[in-house]
């Protein structure tokens, strides 16, 4: 059976961090959600996803496939629903399908908004989906616990040093290659996952649950609170609270950061903060792609939100809920607006447009630092997003 991962309207609403891919790449707990479907099920994926988006992330049609919502999170009762699914059928939870067994002509029908088919097949279950780009932090916590379950459950950790200083042992697990020394591990309120080749350096304070994908660093004298997840050659330091970071990005310094979701490629410089409550203790409101407008989160805390490839410079201050699109440059003193879109450079004192040849210079010369080509598919990505992103920049 071939299976298919499909972007339904959850793509518009996790912008910007979906500019550069489809939802099911994003990485909440430890994996990204195409990673926790493969786990689960031992077969490979490919993508339904936007058309520009298509050369990298591609389609594999066949003649009889399973479409599978790249939002939703697997669980063993929507997996056994899943595999009963008879050809023709769609299984949905009130108007979102979940997934479908169709024939090649039909795959597209999971991205109507309105579903006419007689062959509808109801699902009751409990499930988790990431619909808001504040889900990711907000679920952090329950999925890596899953996660943590799921990679770990019959292996063998390695053995924690004698200089670490450990409170619930039993939660941390060290894969293959990772170094912890003179650091202090408390697991007791959530598990701590270490991953292949990963580093936590001395004097290191950590709070479970913590996820370090391979190869990730947690800097000297970092202070890390649960949730965090730091994604696959990550580099991290500061003080963090609820952070995740999917893959490549770094927040080296000294610094708040919190209740926050970082894209791909990202750069945090020194001394950097965010707000993740307002003074007033209000509810939070945050940038919707969707409605063109700032839309309320339900959340007292809520911190930033940052596309692929964007950089802080060093004493940036970021408000509560702030979202920051792709290839963006901030920098400069006092408080920015808590909207900046893609391709825009500047701060508190103004924005201009960032010209797209300069981006690319610096995403070959950041990808290069870490043995990844900047090649002309990511190239014709970001024209892509800096086209359809210029009317958010008609002010400057």
């Amino acid at each position: 059976m071939n299976y298919i991962l499909f972007d339904d309207g959850a793509w518009n609403e996790l912008l910007p961090l979906t500019f550069t891919r489809p939802v099911s790449e994003v990485r909440v707990g430890i994996l990204t959600i195409r990673e926790k479907w493969e786990q689960l099920l031992k077969v490979d994926f490919s993508f339904l996803t936007q058309d520009y988006l298509s050369e990298k992330y591609s389609l594999k049609k066949e003649e009889l496939n399973i479409l599978i919502n790249g939002s939703v999170i697997p669980n063993g009762e929507l997996i056994e629903a899943i595999q009963k699914l008879k050809d023709g059928e769609l299984l949905m939870a009130d108007k979102t399908v979940l997934a479908a067994r169709l024939q090649a002509d039909e795959i597209t029908l999971v991205q109507k908004e309105k579903i006419e088919s007689e062959k509808i097949v109801a699902f009751s279950g409990e499930f988790d989906r990431v619909l808001k780009s504040y889900d990711i932090f907000s679920l952090n916590d329950k999925i890596l616990r899953e996660d943590f379950k799921l990679l770990t459950e019959g292996k063998e950790s390695q053995a924690i040093p004698e200089s670490v200083n450990v409170q619930g042992k039993e939660n941390i697990f060290i894969e293959e290659g990772a170094k912890v020394e003179f650091a202090s591990l408390n697991a007791e309120k959530g598990p701590i996952y270490i991953g292949k080749g990963a580093e936590i350096m001395e004097g290191v304070l950590v709070r479970g649950p913590l996820a370090m994908c391979e190869h990730a660093v947690l800097n000297m004298g970092a202070k890390v609170y649960g949730a965090t997840t730091l994604g696959p050659y990550c580099k991290a330091g500061g003080e963090l609270n609820n952070v995740v970071m999917f893959g490549y990005s770094n927040k080296a310094h000294d610094g708040f950061l919190g209740n926050a979701v970082l894209g791909e490629w990202c750069n945090i410089g020194a001394d950097t903060n965010n707000s993740n409550l307002k003074n007033n203790y209000s509810q939070v409101k945050l940038w919707n792609y969707v409605t063109q407008n700032f839309a309320r989160t339900g959340l007292q805390f809520c911190g930033t939100i940052m596309g692929d490839h964007s950089k802080l410079g060093i004493n940036t201050m970021l408000n509560t809920g702030t979202v920051i699109g792709v290839s963006a440059n901030v920098f400069g003193a006092g408080f920015p607006r808590n909207f900046i879109p893609s391709f825009s450079m500047g701060g508190n004192h103004g924005f201009k447009e960032y010209r797209l040849n300069a981006t690319f210079e610096v995403a070959d010369l950041v990808m290069q630092r870490r043995g990844k080509a900047f090649d002309d598919t990511e190239k014709r990505i970001l024209t892509h997003i800096f086209e359809m992103t210029k009317e958010y920049r008609k002010s400057f």
